[in-house]
């Protein structure tokens, strides 16, 4: 039975004495909030235990009521497995009503503790009634009052939310086509509802210690000040990216929160086949779009490289390499292809990776780079001009962090082989923007800082990337990166190297080669993520990249300040800096 906390207002026992509503006997009060009341009755008609949805409050008069069962009907309308079903839409005394199929079902405030419901368990439920909830929001119905109450768990079967068209709101309006906007308002209020529910089910208890979930959304913005987020010390503990979801759905700031029910809906489904290692989710459907669209096109330009790269001869294997490091998706072909099952079972026993265009091209020969050039996708491949415009800033983006690599690495390290790492650094980012475009245009939105609601203090930060990408995707932008390279055939020493050092971790020492390789690369990459922010902020966050990596790599802040201007420290572009700066000095 439920704890009093976990729902509404705690299920009763059953009275002595017999109580009805209408035809109706009441059998049992399963929760109420502001706005609506559930009960548990026996239909003496065909013998059956129901659950009866009322609103609070009975309709001001009788077009409201009109109005009600107009928008109840509706809702009854709409089929979706995971939408309790509904018997009948009826009033009593000018007080309406609806009734559903209980089955042998419990309501999740019934099975609620105070302890809460562990992720695994709760999350595929979770989605189910969301996928019921988003149908009903394009089928033009929103539910106004979600509650713990209002979820059906069967033994078997999906979870089904009861309570569409129930609540009688204020200032109600029609939902129908000529009120767009009002029935997108109600939707994302909902969402938000749904975020709420899910973090009183994983806290085990409710936000705010208000177990009315429609009173807490009146507390938050834009109609209150508060502030929710998931507690650190649950009984059960929670996924990082499920809290990263669940934390976004109740965002303080309303730009950050789900638009719509199935933005929330694919998250989950993203962190649930990622926890579960199941065919699903975000990297199910990414194979499915390379095998279709490739891992990347082919840059702009590729035809010409393309056709200059059929005439050339197989000596001049530098000038071919340099010509193959300007087309990221070729290089990354080659990659795949020369780390190949059936290549490296070609190859002598014990022979690691191929990291090196050179050595690749010595092993695939002309004919086998002509191919891969051939077969790329060309530019765009599937994206609209915004989208390819999108993504060929990240190419941008990622060639000029390669460049700094070189410019940046130890002496003795190989120049080809640090500018493919930081390539690989960056390949989740890349087909996260090609594959999926719009997600990522949602992951740079969450990462902006907000202003200030109080003005003259400073803005308010945006989220992190993995943050935002655990909000968006369900899953990190780098364990996408190492997901397909691991299906090129990476071995987990160069799929060590292909994840960048995490903002959070101190940078103190590096004990082999391959720790400075990905140290090199991870600098590059800081570098010009610096490059990226407000003027005013760039030179304080060079600084502190330059503290980072001085130790392990010796760089110093006027290293890092010349390769963000595209010099290369030490060369004569650099001399030229330099006597440039000692002559306005005298």
């Amino acid at each position: 039975m439920a704890n009093p906390t976990s729902s509404v207002t705690p299920a009763v026992a059953r009275p002595n004495a017999v109580r009805n509503f209408g035809r109706f006997q009441l059998l049992q009060l399963l929760g109420k909030s502001a706005r609506t009341m559930l009960w548990l009755v026996a239909d003496p008609r065909n013998d059956q235990e129901l659950v009866l949805a009322m609103p609070r409050q009975r309709p001001a008069d009788a077009s409201a009521l009109d109005h009600w069962r107009v928008t109840a009907r509706k809702a009854s309308r709409v089929d979706h497995p995971s939408l309790a079903h509904v018997v009948e839409v009826g009033e009593h005394e000018q007080w309406p009503y609806i009734t559903y199929d209980r089955g042998s079902s419990v309501t999740l405030a019934e099975l609620m503790t105070s302890k809460g419901l562990p992720a695994q368990e709760f999350v595929p439920r979770a989605l189910q009634a969301l996928q019921g909830l988003a149908f009903a929001h394009e089928a033009g119905v929103a539910h106004q009052d979600l509650q713990t109450m209002m979820l059906l768990l069967p033994d078997g079967g999906p979870c089904r939310v009861m309570g569409l068209g129930v609540a009688v709101t204020p200032n109600d309006v029609d939902m129908g086509a000529g009120s767009l906007h009002a029935h997108r308002q109600a939707a994302e209020r909902d969402v938000l509802a749904f975020g709420l529910l899910m973090h009183h089910v994983l806290a085990g208890g409710p936000a705010l210690d208000q177990p009315d979930i429609s009173a807490v959304v009146e507390r938050l913005p834009p109609l209150g000040r508060e502030m929710v987020r998931l507690p650190w010390g649950t009984t059960h503990q929670i996924p990082e990216a499920l809290r990263a979801i669940v934390n976004r759905a109740t965002d303080r700031q309303e730009r950050q929160r789900y638009r719509n029910a199935r933005t929330l809906q694919r998250a989950l489904e993203g962190w649930l086949a990622s926890e579960g290692e199941q065919g699903g989710g975000p990297m199910a459907l990414l194979l499915d779009r390379i095998r279709a669209a490739g891992v990347l096109p082919s840059v702009p330009g590729g035809a010409a490289r393309a056709a200059r790269l059929a005439l050339m001869e197989r000596e001049r294997t530098n000038e071919l390499a340099e010509i193959v490091l300007q087309d990221t998706a070729l290089a990354f072909e080659l990659i795949r292809m020369v780390n190949s099952a059936q290549v490296r079972s070609a190859m002598a026993a014990g022979s690691g990776p191929v990291l090196t265009i050179r050595r690749t091209i010595a092993m695939l020969g002309l004919d086998g780079v002509r191919r891969a050039a051939l077969a790329l996708r060309p530019w765009p491949g599937p994206l609209n001009d915004s989208q390819a415009t999108d993504l060929e800033r990240v190419f941008d983006r990622v060639r000029r962090a390669a460049r700094i690599s070189q410019w940046l690495r130890p002496a003795g390290y190989d120049a080809e082989v640090v500018y493919l790492l930081v390539m690989l650094q960056n390949l989740g980012r890349l087909v996260v923007q090609y594959h999926f475009p719009d997600e990522a245009a949602q992951i740079r939105r969450l990462m902006l800082p907000a202003p200030s609601p109080k003005a003259g203090e400073p803005d308010e930060p945006g989220m992190t990337e993995e943050g935002a990408a655990f909000a968006v995707l369900g899953t990190d932008i780098e364990s996408i990166g190492a997901a397909v390279a691991r299906q090129w055939g990476l071995d987990d020493a160069v799929l060590h190297m292909a994840r960048r050092m995490p903002p959070t971790t101190p940078v103190r020492s590096a004990e082999t080669d391959d720790e400075v390789l990905r140290l090199t690369a991870s600098c590059a990459n800081e570098v010009v993520d610096a490059t990226l922010l407000p003027v005013h902020q760039q030179t304080g966050a060079l600084h502190r990249v330059a503290q980072r990596y001085a130790r392990v790599l010796g760089v110093t802040p006027r290293d890092l300040q010349l390769s963000a201007q595209g010099i290369a420290p030490g060369s004569d572009d650099d001399d030229a800096a330099r006597a440039s700066q000692l002559g306005g000095l005298t």
